[in-house]
Parts: structure tokens; C-alpha cells; sequence
């Protein structure tokens, strides 16, 4: 659902008593985490019940399990997130009272009034790069706020209301979010089409980003991938504008040069060198692996750098950065199969996990499950998806994940198992998630590495393989069978 943006937004706290319709999710739920630290009052209702349901009613907020008019009796301001429909009777109810409804964008910039604002946006990467860059600036004592699409691992949210001046924001362009945000400094990731259900073609999606650049605030700066098309083509329209721009990258044209890369199981190393030819900082070692993670520590090292902050400090966060949920999280270990999940969904962020999949397998195999996500995003880049998940040596493809669309029985799972370059044997299409996991059980041999992929419910079967590695495990220990293949037909 599409809510319109006001002409002027409150400040937090002058908003009232504030529902969230859809507070369950990773956007809502870290605005409410905000405001509840703000004494504001919060309530809320979801779909379904959850963990972070549980965690926002531990904090103060009154929450509700499904929707209905009456939840929102007392409210005196919505904030509504895109996947809620028309007719939800919460939404309903508030616009014949009269109320205050505002999109998810709206409400984030409410929260952040009055703060030095970090807004990081880009196709891929922006909730990895936010997570670092938070990181990063509370080693260093700035005690940030800041809302990101993904839990941070160690702190063990995706939020919080920091004394410091930064606020850091993960900057949303699926539905145009990043637009309402004014930012002091601007991180871009990387700027590749997606999205197009919403934006309706590749040249409006990169005129909007165009457009992210009006939303700088006078002085303020863009830090952007030097490396990345893109983002190269949005550094060089700032600097036609006027807006001190800053490349970050492996290319000759960076301002902050990207060198002495490594890569070794989990950890990845690299150095960073300033405009004056000094190193900046280095070496670097990540405890995450992949290239296109240490683009993003790079960003965020360069961002924090820019923002006055301690070098060291800055890269002693980076280094105690152990991840973000669902971005190549290790879920554990049966029968000698190691099992990671993955939010990737597009093309290019499946090329990215599935290169750091390989460092972290070693001499095992890639065995890769991937769950399409959104039938629009599947119709146009299914092909491309199949072709990406090539570099696996097995591939089981679920599904499309239908989120806030209706079903296309033209666009199925399958689009995708066919585009895939290996041997028929080593892909299957299987639709269901259950019949997904047993597949990869059915597969799965000591020493290989399985990688869940997707933005949707992929990430439940995971947990599921183990289970299932783990009772062929039992089985074969209690029959005193030899070591053979753990998943071996």
C-alpha cells in the first residue's frame, strides 16, 4: 500500500500515541524500538506472532496478533508499512477518523528531526554496509542511533536511540523511502536496476537515485562505490551539481583506494588508501568473507573517516563485526555439512554470496537452495538468476516467494531451475520448502557447504537440513554403518 508523504513531518515527539500496522517487520519494528526508548507510546499488530513481536512487548509497546479497527480506538497517529493492503481494517478505520497515517518513510524521518543524518542507500549491500558502519562508529564512542533492515548480530538489534549526534539509516528505494530523508552524508552501494514492479523501468530507477542527491543537505557529502557503473555515473552527476563526492574502490579513479585484498575461509583483509597516498588503515580483516563485503567495509570505513572519527577505533569495529542476520550467517553444523543462510535475491548479490560461499567451503562442495522472490522481479530476472546460481555445484531452486503479489503460473520457480548452466542432475526444481529441505539432505555429503538464498521463508529450511543431517546421523551411527555420504541415495 502506498501512503502518501505530508508536506511536513512532526517531529516523534509530537505525533501522539502511535500504531504501527505491520510491526512485525524489520522496518516498523526498529522506528517502534525508537520511539518506545523515546517514553512515546507504541502499539502495533502483525500478521503473525513472532520473536521480535515478543521483544517489542518486553519493551513497553502493546501489540496485537492480526488486524482490526478497534486496535487503533486509541491512536492518534498509523505508520503503515508497503505490504499492508488497502482494505486492512486498521488503515480503514484510521482514515475515516480523520487520523494521522503516515508511510514507513515518513515515520523514520520523524524519529531522525533534529540529528546529523547517515543515510545509506544502493541496490545491494545497504543493510551490511549500515550494520558496519554502526559498528564502526560505536567502537569509536559515538554512540549513534540508528535503524537497519537486519539485526546486528552482536548488539542484537536493528536499532537504537544513541546520545550521539549520528543517526544512521538504512535508505530504502524499493518504494522511494530514501527520498524523504535529508542526509548530512550519503552512502551509495552500488546503483543496479530492481525494483522495476515499483519504478516501471531501468532509467526511472537510476533517475531516482539522481534524485537521492537533491535530498543532501548544503556541505553535505556522497561516499559511492568508484568500482560500480553505477554509483561511478552518480559520483560524477554530484559533482556536476556541486556535492562534494567521494569514490571509494579497486578503480584507478577512487579517491580512497581499496588494495592488498585477501580472502581466507570466513575472513577477508584489505587496506584502505587515502587521497594524500598515506595508508589509512591497514591491514583490515573482516570476520566475513567476500569481495563485495569488503566494498562495503570500505564504505562505511570512509563515511566514518569523513564524519571526524578515530581511525583505529573505527577499525577495531570493523574487525569485532561478526554480521547481520540473514547476510551469510552461519546456522551450524551436522554430519560435517556446514549450513549458511542469505538474503540475496537479485542477480548480482547471488554472483557476490556465492564467490564468498566458495572461500568459506574450501575443497567442499556448494550445494545452494534459492527461493525467487516477487513473480515481477522473477519474470525479469529469472534468467539472470539461473545463470548466477551456476558457479554452485548443486542448485535446488523452491518457488517464487509471492510477498505483496498475486501468483503467475507463467512465472514459477522453474523459470529459474532451467536457466541454471549445470548438468540436469545437479539442479532441481522443487516447490516446496518442506521437500527443499529434504532434497538437500538427499544431496548433502560430509564436508560440503549448503547455502539457503532469498528474501522470503527460505530462511526456515536451514534449521531443517541440520535437523534432518543430524537424524541420519543417529541412524547411521545406531545401524554401525561406515562413513559413506551422508545424503547419498
Amino acid at each position: 500500500m502506498r501512503i502518501p508523504v505530508p508536506e511536513q513531518i512532526l517531529p516523534a515527539e509530537e505525533l501522539g500515541r502511535v500504531h504501527f500496522v505491520g510491526i512485525g517487520g524489520a522496518g516498523l519494528s526498529a522506528i517502534a524500538r525508537i520511539m518506545l526508548a523515546r517514553g512515546i507510546s507504541v502499539s502495533g499488530s502483525d500478521g503473525a506472532a513472532s520473536p521480535t513481536l515478543d521483544a517489542l512487548a518486553a519493551a513497553g509497546a502493546r501489540v496485537h496478533v492480526g488486524h482490526a479497527a478497534e486496535q487503533v480506538a486509541d491512536a492518534d497517529t498509523l505508520v503503515v508499512s508497503t505490504a499492508v493492503r488497502e482494505d486492512n481494517p486498521e488503515v480503514v478505520a484510521a482514515y475515516a477518523r480523520g487520523l494521522r497515517v503516515l508511510p514507513r518513510s515518513a515515520g523514520l524521518a520523524a524519529v531522525m528531526a533534529d540529528r546529523r543524518v547517515v543515510a545509506v542507500a544502493g541496490t545491494h549491500g545497504k543493510t551490511t554496509t549500515t550494520s558496519l558502519l554502526t559498528t564502526a562508529l560505536v567502537a569509536a564512542g559515538a554512540d549513534p542511533s540508528y535503524a537497519v533492515g537486519g539485526e546486528l548480530a552482536q548488539l542484537g538489534t536493528n536499532a537504537h536511540d544513541g546520545a550521539g549526534r549520528e543517526f544512521v539509516a538504512e535508505a530504502d528505494e524499493s518504494d522511494g523511502a530514501f527520498l524523504v530523508y535529508s542526509p548530512h552524508l550519503a552512502v551509495v552501494t552500488n546503483v543496479d536496476a530492481d525494483h522495476l514492479d515499483v519504478w516501471g523501468s531501468e532509467e526511472a530507477y537510476r533517475a531516482a537515485f539522481e534524485q537521492f542527491l537533491d535530498r543532501i543537505e548544503p556541505g553535505g557529502t556522497l561516499v559511492a562505490s568508484a568500482d560500480d557503473a553505477g554509483a561511478a555515473a552518480l559520483l560524477a552527476t554530484a559533482r556536476e551539481r556541486g556535492i562534494r563526492a567521494v569514490g571509494v574502490g579497486e578503480s584507478p579513479a577512487a579517491a580512497w583506494r581499496i588494495h592488498d585484498v585477501s580472502f581466507a575461509g570466513t575472513r577477508s583483509t584489505f587496506a584502505l588508501t587515502g587521497p594524500d597516498g598515506a595508508d589509512a588503515l591497514g591491514p583490515v580483516t573482516l570476520q566475513i568473507p567476500g569481495r563485495h563485503y569488503v566494498v562495503d567495509a570500505a564504505l562505511a570505513l570512509t563515511a566514518g573517516l569523513l564524519l571526524g572519527h578515530d581511525a583505529d577505533a573505527l577499525r577495531s569495529g570493523l574487525e569485532s563485526f561478526t554480521g547481520t542476520r540473514r547476510r551469510m550467517e552461519a546456522k551450524g553444523e551436522a554430519a560435517g555439512v556446514r549450513v549458511y543462510d542469505s538474503y540475496a535475491h537479485h542477480p548480482q548479490e547471488i554472483v557476490g554470496d556465492l564467490q564468498a560461499a566458495r572461500s568459506v567451503a574450501g575443497e567442499g562442495r556448494l550445494l545452494v537452495a534459492f527461493q525467487p522472490h516477487l513473480v515481477s522481479r522473477t519474470r525479469i530476472f529469472g534468467t539472470a538468476m539461473g545463470t548466477a546460481l551456476g558457479a554452485a555445484d548443486e542448485v535446488v531452486v523452491a518457488d517464487v516467494y509471492l510477498a505483496r503479489e498475486e501468483a503467475d503460473p507463467a512465472v514459477t520457480g522453474a523459470l529459474v531451475a532451467g536457466a541454471v548452466p549445470l548438468p540436469a542432475d545437479a539442479v532441481a526444481f522443487v516447490p516446496r520448502l518442506d521437500d527443499v529441505a529434504a532434497e538437500l539432505v538427499r544431496r548433502a555429503r560430509p564436508g560440503d557447504l549448503v547455502l539457503t538464498l532469498g528474501a522470503g521463508d527460505i530462511t526456515t529450511v536451514g534449521p531443517m537440513v541440520l535437523a534432518g543431517l543430524a537424524g541420519l546421523a543417529g541412524l547411521s551411527g545406531l545401524s554401525g554403518s561406515g562413513s559413506g555420504d551422508v545424503g547419498s541415495a
